[in-house]
């Protein structure tokens, strides 16, 4: 198990309760090279983003969509904790 995939149901759950999930998913699934791009844009940010123990999440996010696979793998998840609940 990777650092971002023990963020993965903070992340859903956050995302379920705001009703986001599915865009999210979506989202994931069809950003492609742009992914590798946010990723960037979190790991350059991360100084703006406040404590160490919120830059965690932050970077587990960036580790997350700078690999596709991963990325895929949470789309995935959401849709599954979706339909759970």
């Amino acid at each position: 198990m990777t650092e971002s995939q023990t963020w993965w149901p903070i992340w859903a759950q956050k995302l379920q309760r705001w009703g986001i999930s599915e865009p999210v998913a979506a989202l994931l699934d069809a950003a492609g090279p742009l992914s590798a791009l946010a990723a960037q844009a979190i790991y350059l940010g991360q100084p703006l983003f406040g404590s160490t123990a919120s830059n965690s999440g932050w970077s587990a996010a960036a580790e997350m969509l700078a690999n596709s696979q991963e990325s895929r793998s949470f789309a995935g998840f959401l849709r599954q904790e979706g339909d759970i609940d």
